[in-house]
C-alpha cells in the first residue's frame, strides 16, 4: 500500500511513550442535572461530547482492532491496543455518567440507542470479505482519522479553558471531559498513523475527512437539540439560540467554526496530527486527574 513503507521505518523520538488504559474511577451521585451552574444549552452541548460522540469511538475501536493483524510495525501496533484499551475505559466511563443523567429525569439511552444503531449500520464491517473488505476497512480508517482530528483539537480546548472552574462545573463532570479530552490528545495520532500504514492515498485522506466533517456537525445539532428538549428541567428565559451566541463568545463552549477552520489544516499534505499543541499539557493532566488517582490507589490496596 502506498503508506506502508514510510510508516513502517518513521523514526522514533526521545518523548515517546507507551499509549495504555487508565484506572479510573468517577463518583456521579451528586452531579446535578446542569453540572455547568446556569447554562442548559452549553451542558447539553457538553453531553454531546462525552455521552454520544463514544457511539462513534466504539466503532473506532472495533476497527482498529480488525487492523491490528495487519500491521506488522511493533511501534504502531503497540500504539493501536493501546489505543483501544483507552476507548474501552472511556465507554465505561461515559456509561456510568449516562446511567447517572438517565437516572435523574434526562432520556438519554433512548438516543444513544439510536446513534448507536445507526453506527453500526454506518460504519460497521458490513461482512464484506477479499478486496471489498479491505477497501472497506480503508475508508473507515480514513474516515475515523479525520474524526479524530476533531475529537484532538476538541481535547485541547477542554484542557486550556478556564471557563469551567469560574463558572462552577461541577468537579466530577470537570474532570471526566478533562480526563476524556487529554486522552484524546494522548493518541491523536494513532488512527491517522494506521491509515497512512495501511493505505496513505492522499485522494481518500481529503475525501474522508471532508465527509467527516460533514457528519459530525449535524450529529452534534441533532443531538443538543435532542437533549435540549427533553431535559426534564422548565426552561424560562433565554431562547437557545441566544445561549448558544452567548456561550460561543464567553467560551463556554468550543466554535462551531472548528469544522471549518480545522479542515484546511488536516488536508495540508505534509500535516500530522503531532503538529497539533504540545502534549506536555495533555500528559501532565492524565498524572492529576483525580479519577485516575483514585483507580490508582484502588489497585495498590493490599489484596485487589
Amino acid at each position: 500500500m502506498a503508506g506502508t513503507s514510510s510508516a513502517a521505518q518513521r523514526p522514533y523520538s526521545a518523548d515517546e511513550h507507551a499509549i495504555s488504559a487508565r484506572d479510573v474511577h468517577f463518583e456521579f451521585g451528586d452531579v446535578p442535572m446542569h453540572y455547568i451552574p446556569g447554562e442548559v444549552l452549553a451542558t447539553h452541548i457538553v453531553n454531546v461530547m462525552h455521552l454520544v460522540l463514544p457511539e462513534g469511538e466504539r466503532a473506532m475501536a472495533q476497527c482498529l482492532a480488525e487492523a491490528m493483524p495487519l500491521i506488522d510495525d511493533a511501534r504502531l501496533a503497540e500504539e493501536v491496543a493501546g489505543f483501544v484499551g483507552q476507548e474501552s475505559t472511556h465507554a465505561s466511563s461515559h456509561a456510568a455518567a449516562r446511567e447517572h443523567l438517565q437516572s435523574i429525569g434526562l432520556d438519554v439511552d433512548t438516543y444513544v440507542r439510536a446513534v448507536s444503531w445507526l453506527v453500526d449500520r454506518v460504519l460497521g464491517d458490513h461482512g464484506l470479505t477479499g478486496r471489498a473488505k479491505r477497501e472497506w476497512l480503508n475508508e473507515r480508517l480514513g474516515l475515523f482519522a479525520g474524526m479524530e482530528h476533531y475529537t484532538a483539537v476538541i481535547g485541547e480546548w477542554l484542557l486550556e479553558n478556564p471557563t469551567f472552574e469560574e463558572l462552577g462545573m461541577d468537579p466530577t463532570m470537570l474532570d471526566l471531559v478533562r480526563w476524556h479530552g487529554a486522552e484524546e490528545v494522548e493518541h491523536r495520532s494513532v488512527v491517522y498513523d494506521a491509515f497512512m500504514y495501511l493505505d496513505g492515498s492522499y485522494a481518500r485522506r481529503a475525501r474522508t475527512a471532508v465527509l467527516a466533517s460533514a457528519l459530525l456537525l449535524p450529529l452534534f445539532v441533532v443531538s443538543t437539540a435532542y437533549m435540549y428538549r427533553r431535559d426534564p428541567v422548565p426552561k424560562s428565559g433565554r431562547s437557545w439560540a441566544t445561549q448558544f451566541v452567548s456561550a460561543t463568545m464567553r467560551g463556554v463552549i468550543p466554535p462551531a467554526t472548528i469544522f471549518l477552520t480545522e479542515l484546511p489544516r488536516y488536508l495540508r499534505p505534509g500535516f500530522h496530527p503531532s503538529q497539533l499543541g504540545p502534549m506536555d499539557k495533555a500528559l501532565r493532566y492524565l498524572a492529576h486527574s483525580p479519577a485516575a488517582r483514585v483507580g490508582r490507589s484502588s489497585t495498590d490496596r493490599p489484596g485487589q
